[in-house]
């Protein structure tokens, strides 16, 4: 299969880079700036690509590469940071930019023949974000592109294949962005496109019967998305061998439990087992309020309820669980911040013995999963469900979680969702939800005096979620949901809705 390394340098835009590669059919894998060169030189890739960082590549302190890399003989591509360590790698010199250039920004195109900027016209928008600039080129490189602040906005040295852009093409704003990759890889690197989900299902149920046999398989089924798919993989592989235990915490939506239940049971050849322990979960998280602190005690909880099962069934198998790629690389690989802790990546207990790890999603994208999910035969209510964080509504709840407080959450939750949907108006949204803050407000309902519960809406429209944008809803359904939240759910006096994009903010509230 062919391969293009994405490697990291602390840019935000990593995985939507990888996401935009791989949507051209070409496999795509992240790796931070620290991995050897005598790694990359064995891998074989078709092509490199440098992302963005939020450093100065002048600074001794920034992350740096062997320029060595460049005399590999695989075409390379750099992207805003990585455009100008490009340039500081091949003996260019790089200043701090008399102007900073921030957002749309328009580009013209200097060489039309350049096979990076085929079938883009010569004046475009791109998405610029970056205070730095390339001041001198390299020996061999001409300058293929630049905007009005930015002299040097893309660079080539066509023989070498070296090629980098001070703009973001793989950010929606640019224009034209899209086609640069598909040139790159296409036409610059060559590639065949073999990168297929229905090539990915027989590939991998192959590898699975031949790793597992007629051994057991547990795995730990959370009802999101990603376990749903492994779960169907893993089913279709090896059948009744495959027990899925699913620990029901209490902070799911409203009936979503027995919803799981119910589609399990009936969509797959399996063992199914239910573990319902709300209480033990409430317990732990009594009096816990920081964000970090709930997820880490939600996921260290999930899997001891998770152990114990395991321990009860007393066989020995393989451990598998729907980690997908963005699991493995975001808890704070490389430079790139850490925004938050995945909920699965735990330690296994050193009394129980698996005959091994089983992950048949790592190398996938969330949309990528759900497009295998949907050649596995899975509902499409159950495939396409919006993104829920593994520790379900107990970050959705600002403060402490009590069973009052989930309930009310699951109320007004269950209301929006029913309102969108009778509406039809969900289809125009990428994510929405309600948020408890934990604040209350002053009322009047029945002419009473009341002091209670605010609840917050959130939602928003995104092609990446990368960067999203809240969600224009008209105003007359935000008041329909607002009286019926007020007038169904107990203990809510008031409803707000959330205005902010991300960035600043992010999707999820904690």
């Amino acid at each position: 299969m062919e391969k293009v390394l994405v490697l990291d340098f602390g840019g935000q835009y990593n995985q939507l880079i990888a996401r935009r590669v791989r949507d051209h059919h070409v496999f795509a894998e992240i790796l931070p700036y620290t991995v050897p060169i005598e790694t990359i030189r064995e891998n074989g890739y078709k092509g490199i690509i440098f992302t963005g960082g939020p450093n100065s590549v002048f600074d001794p302190a920034s992350p740096h590469y062997d320029p060595a890399i460049l005399d590999l003989g695989v075409p390379v591509l750099g992207i805003c940071y990585g455009c100008q360590l490009t340039a500081w790698m091949a003996g260019g010199t790089v200043e701090t930019a008399e102007q900073s250039e921030y957002g749309k920004i328009d580009f013209s195109v200097q060489k039309s023949d350049s096979p990076l900027f085929f079938g883009v016209p010569e004046k475009s928008v791109v998405w610029m974000s970056h205070t730095d600039r390339i001041k001198t080129l390299p020996a061999g490189f001409e300058i293929s592109g630049k905007t009005e602040a930015c002299p040097v906005a893309a660079m080539e040295n066509r023989a070498k294949k070296l090629f980098a852009v001070q703009f973001h093409p793989e950010v929606t704003h640019s224009e034209f962005g899209n086609q640069m990759l598909k040139n790159f890889l296409y036409r610059v690197c060559e590639c065949r496109g073999d990168w297929q989900m229905d090539s990915f299902i027989e590939d991998t149920v192959a590898r699975l019967k031949e790793k597992i046999g007629d051994k057991k398989v547990i795995l730990g089924l959370s009802g999101g998305v990603d376990s749903s798919v492994a779960a169907g993989l893993l089913s279709r592989a090896v059948g009744k061998q495959l027990t899925c235990v699913f620990v029901d915490q209490g902070l799911m939506r409203k009936n979503e439990g027995d919803f799981v239940e119910k589609t399990f049971t009936s969509l797959f050849d399996m063992n199914f087992v239910r573990v319902n322990c709300r209480e033990h979960f409430l317990s732990a998280l009594k009096g816990v309020t920081d964000p970090e602190e709930k997820r880490k005690i939600i996921g260290t909880e999930f899997y001891k309820v998770f152990w114990d099962e395991i321990r009860k069934q007393n066989e020995k198998g393989f451990f598998a669980q729907g980690t997908i790629y963005p699991d493995c690389i975001e808890s704070g690989k490389g430079d790139a911040d850490k925004i938050k802790t995945h909920h699965n990546k735990v330690e296994m207990p050193k009394d129980i013995e698996f005959l091994g790890v089983i992950e048949p999603l790592c190398d996938l994208f969330k949309d990528e999963v759900r497009r295998v999910g949907e050649r596995l035969g899975i509902p499409k209510e159950l495939v396409w469900r919006q993104p829920f964080p593994g520790p379900g509504l107990g970050v959705r709840i600002i403060g402490e979680i009590t069973q009052e407080k989930i309930e009310i959450l699951q109320n007004a939750d269950w209301v929006l969702r029913d309102e969108m949907a009778k509406c039809g108006y969900e289809q125009h949204l990428s994510q929405f939800f309600c948020v408890l803050p934990g604040v209350s407000t002053v009322g009047v309902m029945g002419d009473h005096r009341t002091y209670d519960h605010l609840v917050a809406i959130r939602a928003v429209t995104t092609d990446d979620f990368m960067t999203a944008d809240w969600a224009k809803i008209p105003y007359d359904i935000l008041a329909r949901v607002s009286t019926r939240i007020t007038n169904e759910v107990k203990h809510i006096n008031r409803v707000v809705y959330d205005i902010t994009t991300k960035p600043p903010a992010t999707v999820e509230w904690e």
